[in-house]
């Protein structure tokens, strides 16, 4: 069986969760561009909490843009402001310093698109998480994926659109600021990366396993 899903900025846990199924892996290059998901944002746990942060693209013509066509917009050093923002959330984590040297480096490129930039960053969490095998960009658009687990449109930013998913469940686990707003789950996965270290595939399998 094949696992289809949209391309993503620093996907949440549930979306890497699904690398650990041991089934094909697909990402959506053929669709057209969503606002508002977790195509060009991630969320972060600041000191103030949950944190979003968004890739600006350049202005489009017309609403159905294809995904592999949308430019990152770089008038604003927003790589910089991202950066930043994950340093100040995660420097008193227990991996950070492990990890920053690699992830850094993303920052100071300056890819034209958004599909490339978000593989080039799930490489780099797959390789981090020591999870094996490589998703392949889809060749065509997939309208009708009845025989494939569609997940392109179920993970999703906002409650109302977020469809229940019985194959994953979050593990809590030990977080920055957990002690001034408790545990926020489904953050970024660099969010566990950086929390747990060389564990964070053992509480990533965890989350995919608890079905409830």
């Amino acid at each position: 069986m094949s696992l289809l899903l949209s391309t993503a900025y620093l996907p949440p846990v549930q979306y890497l969760s699904k690398f650990l199924s041991g089934n094909n892996m697909l990402i959506e290059k053929h669709e057209h561009y969503q606002k508002q998901s977790y195509r060009n944002r991630c969320y972060i746990y600041g000191a103030n909490g949950k944190q979003c942060l968004v890739i600006p693209v350049k202005k489009m013509h017309g609403d159905k843009m294809p995904i592999a066509e949308v430019e990152i917009d770089y008038v604003t050093n927003w790589q910089k402001i991202h950066l930043k923002s994950i340093e100040s959330a995660y420097r008193l984590s227990a991996f950070y310093e492990y990890y920053a040297d690699d992830f850094s480096r993303f920052y100071i490129r300056k890819t034209r698109f958004l599909f490339d930039w978000n593989m080039d960053l799930l490489t780099f969490l797959l390789k981090a998480f020591h999870i094996t095998g490589t998703p392949s960009p889809t060749t065509t658009f997939e309208k009708n994926a009845e025989r494939i687990a569609d997940f392109r449109n179920s993970i999703h930013p906002k409650d109302r659109l977020n469809i229940s998913d019985p194959g994953f469940n979050p593990l809590p686990y030990q977080q920055v600021f957990s002690e001034r707003y408790g545990f926020i789950s489904n953050l970024s996965a660099i969010d566990l990366l950086f929390n747990e270290g060389p564990m964070a595939r053992e509480v990533l399998g965890k989350c995919l396993m608890q079905v409830g």
